[in-house]
């Protein structure tokens, strides 16, 4: 091997970040066991690559004695006149292998630093057991059936995003685990959709998800005035639009959070209107009190819209409607407790004798419309 192709070898080492060092001990090795095949030898053989020259060095090692702990061996010089035909093929072949390895590792350390990332790819196959997802040429990701949402199906070439949740090494390549169903997705695209997330002024405060039908994500905002709830709606829902519709459709409820466990828990279960939430710190379990004509809004088709609250605000709620928390006398049993109403929707908070809350807007300055501020103020 002469040393124009060494300067190339190491220069190749450099350009595709491959330890050069490795690389030539790896070639050592390949062509200790191409000599030995060739020379027929009854003995090992060694392969030395002069670093400066290239030039290459086959030793037999011919063992002279000694014990097993310290044997005595002769390097004898068997390097045949034709050695660079052989070296050539070998040199071939590690050079292949090492760079494909250098890549893997490359990828390995590129992808294991973007857990919790999302990313942009295209299908290439899917089946009962996994998708596999193009990311970019020679990267793939594996997309396992009990990340993707009950409702989707993919078509090949298809475009989709997803969350990296698992980068691992394996024998071939690394794989690259991706989900549909994870709740930071959502994070990651509304971070994509509103420039105010984005930028950090709007900052979403919980995720609570069930993949394909239905979410809830509660936000608030750093900036005084600024809306949260209107910056990831956008202008005529546009924002949330663009989420929904990459998520094939899935419902999406975005909140206001409140440092205030009830106003909370009477925000995470909207639609519905909420009359009257009562905090029990022992228990961390909210008692939420809802109009008559409320309750099956406030729980939702199988219990769906009070089992994302719960997720949500992280407390356990209990749903009551009017005529049912007055039966059960439900007030007084937690007395002590915080309470919080839905006041941040300009709504009246009073509560007439019927259990129905007013559903005249309350005068500015004031949690009351004028009819129950006076009546409030008597």
């Amino acid at each position: 091997m002469s040393s124009e192709l060494m300067d190339a070898l190491k220069e190749l080492a450099r350009e595709k970040n491959i330890d050069e060092t490795d690389m030539l001990e790896r070639l050592e090795e390949q062509l200790a066991l191409t000599y030995k095949r060739i020379l027929d030898t009854e003995n090992d053989t060694s392969v030395k690559i002069d670093r400066e020259t290239g030039h290459i060095y086959v030793y037999e090692l011919v063992p002279l004695g000694g014990t097993d702990e310290n044997p005595v061996i002769e390097a004898r010089d068997v390097t045949p006149s034709d050695i660079s035909r052989y070296a050539a093929t070998a040199a071939k072949q590690v050079i292949t292998q090492s760079i494909r390895e250098a890549e893997r590792e490359q990828i390995f350390e590129e992808y294991a630093d973007r857990i919790g990332d999302s990313i942009t790819g295209t299908v290439q196959q899917s089946d009962s057991r996994y998708t596999l997802v193009k990311i970019r040429e020679g990267v793939e990701a594996l997309l396992p059936s009990a990340e993707q949402p009950n409702n989707e199906r993919y078509e090949h070439n298809q475009r989709l995003k997803a969350l990296i949740i698992d980068v691992r090494k394996t024998a071939n390549e690394p794989s690259i685990v991706v989900s549909r169903t994870h709740p930071n997705l959502l994070k990651r695209l509304f971070e994509l959709e509103v420039p105010e997330i984005y930028d950090g002024i709007v900052e979403i405060k919980s995720v609570a998800r069930e993949p394909g039908l239905r979410s809830k994500v509660a936000v608030s905002s750093r900036e005084p005035g600024l809306d949260p709830v209107g910056a990831c709606v956008g202008p005529k829902g546009s924002r949330v639009r663009m989420v929904v519709a990459e998520l094939r459709g899935e419902r999406i409820d975005v909140v206001p959070w409140s440092e205030d466990p009830a106003t909370f828990v009477g925000m995470a279960l909207s639609p519905a209107k909420v009359a009257k939430v009562l905090i029990n710190d022992a228990e961390h379990t909210a008692t939420v009190i809802v109009p008559d004509d409320q309750l099956s809004l406030a729980i939702g088709k199988e219990g769906q819209n009070a089992r994302l609250a719960a997720k949500l605000t992280g407390w356990r709620i209990d749903i009551k409607s009017h005529g049912q928390a007055l039966g059960a006398g439900i007030t007084t049993s937690l007395e002590g407790s915080r309470t919080g109403s839905d006041e941040g929707d300009g709504r009246c908070v009073a509560v007439t004798s019927t259990g129905i809350r007013c559903r005249n807007q309350a005068r500015p300055g004031s949690r009351f419309c004028g009819v129950h501020e006076k009546e409030d103020a008597s």
